[in-house]
């Protein structure tokens, strides 16, 4: 398959938007509610409202600024805009450490639902359930490392798999388990939960909506940034809120406080939705609530795993986007041919995740710790990337901003002063983020002062990042692209070249596979590995323009020659661009191009490129001779 180039992307509408927000935030519910419930009692659902009503007010900033700035970085990129690098850096560097929590938390989950659900008791006790996760986030790596994972259609199963679960609980919750007298049951405020409880489960109840830096970061891959960015995340994260409110009345409801704790926290604490439907027995017939124990725990699992992989996207999209802005090592905003993301982003992610599962089961209780600690970084964040769009309102005020929110003083002065209250709650009740998150912003200084002094860049410098221009043509100037293709290395290139010119042109790609036929064979002889190969690279071709939103036809033409089978279908189309390789291989024999690129530069009806590469590089067979 094609590889894709940096820059490449792909066009999400409104709808598809607001599927992926859902499946990126809702899927932190499955591990959330049990955390929350844990400190809050009786008010969790109170908590995850309130809370999830300040992520409302917090996106409204977001969707204003990845809209104006629709980059990859999310908080990042706003707040190195805005401010200077080494903030932006920063910021960047606490969504790291936010990142791995969520593959952590994701991967020690899995072995409970899946435990819970099957009857897999072993799995679900430590050390095994550590170990488990850890072998889940290796195995995702790999995998990862192995092969592109188109990041939308899996974000897109998650949403779908997600709330069916959900709706599920809802209707059978409401309509069995429901009981008013039960959320106020054992609830006393002040007491059970404790002021110091609630001060502590309002920062964890961020752990609610993972996934809000993940969303704002695909403002690149929207067609119209300004419209559908603000529609769809609005609609994926309000439903989200309301879903997990909801949850969490049917889990109080299900399981009341009692003497000042609830099951909810306790027993169920790591598969919570697997503990509400166990709660189903005696309303519901004992197969029907086994099915839906089962089913609730294994696509939980399959959720928490897919939420694992969906992070690892977003750490090396952030890793990526702050290598190209000199705040990180090259190596890190270096993409390979089987992966969308620094391999390097992968591998850190992998390391630093498992090494949180073993360091915390090592002192014990490593969910409440994971939680706190993630509550350092995201408020940081959170109320950074508000400064900043407010702080670019002054200093940029020329700056086309697609979506505006009208009334950003008052939902700025709301927001800002909510999120730093929630992060001095945090700071005040949580050891981990008082210890371990200064730890990890202190190492995070040493980084970024060893990249810069290493590449000579000032510490303060602003370092802009290299922005991929093909060619200089107005959009709409060529509106057919031809471009052959072949399996091989070269063949990959062209074709992720064509695709970014469609992508900018708002072009149709045609892709051509010419079977030479030698002179000693009838046109039509049978040639049937030369047409297993023409057929899978069409494919493979079909498939990456399709991921792209590039619209694309697909011929196979028989020649005696590739050259001019190339111009004679650019004539049949009305081609406007021709887009060709040009191995290394022909300079050393003291010609600049092979002669089917030189026969096609001097007959082509209409433009022509040619993407070239010098010696040592790609050197391989031509993706047309």
């Amino acid at each position: 398959m094609a590889k894709k180039i940096p820059g490449l992307t792909r066009v999400l509408g409104e709808q598809s938007l607001a599927g992926v927000a859902y499946g990126e935030i809702g899927s932190s519910i499955y591990f959330a509610v049990g955390i929350v419930a844990l400190y809050a009692l009786g008010l969790t659902p109170w908590v995850l409202l309130a809370v999830g009503a300040l992520f409302v007010v917090v996106s409204l900033s977001y969707a204003e600024g990845v809209s104006a700035l629709p980059e990859t970085g999310g908080a990042a990129m706003l707040a190195g805009r805005a401010f200077n690098d080494p903030i932006g850096f920063l910021t960047g560097w606490v969504l790291f450490l936010d990142y791995a929590i969520v593959v952590a938390l994701s991967a020690v989950f899995v072995p409970h639902y899946l435990g819970n659900a099957v009857g897999w008791g072993g799995i679900t006790h430590r050390p095994w359930d550590v170990v488990f996760g850890i072998v889940t986030i290796v195995v995702i790596a790999a995998v990862r490392l192995a092969r592109r994972v188109g990041l939308f259609r899996l974000a897109t199963m998650i949403a779908a798999a997600a709330l069916v679960s959900h709706v599920l609980i809802l209707v059978l919750g409401f309509a069995t388990l429901f009981s008013t007298s039960a959320l106020g049951r054992g609830t006393d405020l002040g007491s059970a939960p404790s002021w110091h409880h609630i001060a502590f489960a309002l920062p964890l109840a961020t752990l609610a909506y993972t996934g809000l830096e993940t969303v704002a970061n695909l403002a690149a891959d929207t067609r119209e940034p300004g419209r559908t960015l603000p529609r769809g995340l609005f609609v994926g994260l309000g439903l989200t809120v309301v879903v997990s409110a909801l949850i969490g009345v049917i889990g109080v409801s299900a399981f009341p406080a009692q003497g000042g704790t609830t099951d909810l926290g306790t027993r169920w604490v790591q598969a919570p939705l697997v503990g509400i439907a166990h709660a189903f027995g005696g309303h519901l017939p004992q197969g029907a609530v086994d099915a839906l124990r089962v089913f609730i725990g294994v696509t939980g699992a399959l959720i928490l795993a897919a939420a694992c992989a969906t992070s690892m996207s977003g750490i090396g999209r952030l890793a990526y986007s702050m290598a190209q802005h000199g705040m990180l090592p090259h190596a890190f905003g270096t993409l390979s041919r089987r992966s969308v993301v620094p391999p390097v982003s992968i591998m850190a992610t992998a390391a630093v995740s498992s090494v949180l599962l073993i360091v915390t089961a090592i002192h014990g209780g490593q969910v409440r710790f994971l939680a706190s600690l993630y509550s350092f970084g995201v408020l940081i964040t959170f109320a950074v990337a508000q400064v900043a769009v407010v702080w670019l309102r002054r200093r940029e005020p020329a700056l086309e901003r697609p979506f505006r929110v009208r009334a950003l003083p008052l939902v700025a002065g709301l927001g800002i002063p909510l999120t730093v209250a929630l992060w001095v709650a945090s700071m005040a009740t949580h050891p981990a983020a008082r210890i371990a998150g200064p730890a990890w912003v202190v190492a995070g200084i040493g980084v970024y002062v060893a990249v810069r002094v290493s590449t000579g860049r000032g510490l303060l410098a602003r370092v802009e990042a290299p922005v991929p221009d093909l060619v200089a043509e107005v959009e709409g100037g060529y509106e057919r692209i031809l471009v052959p293709v072949k399996l091989g290395l070269i063949g990959e290139e062209v074709l992720a070249t064509a695709i970014k010119l469609a992508e900018e042109q708002g072009a149709r790609i045609y892709a051509l596979h010419v079977i030479r036929v030698p002179l000693d064979k009838e046109i039509e002889a049978e040639m049937l590995e030369e047409e297993e190969r023409a057929g899978a690279s069409l494919i493979d071709a079909k498939l990456l323009a399709a991921e792209h939103g590039v619209q694309i036809e697909g011929d196979v033409v028989r020649a005696r020659a590739i050259g001019s089978a190339i111009v004679d279908k650019a004539r049949a189309i009305g081609a406007d661009l021709i887009v060709l390789g040009s191995a290394p291989r022909w300079r050393r024999q003291s010609r600049f191009f092979s002669p089917t690129v030189d026969y096609v530069l001097r007959k082509a009806p209409c433009e022509v490129m040619v993407v070239a590469y010098p010696q040592g590089v790609l050197d391989e067979e031509l993706s047309v001779r």
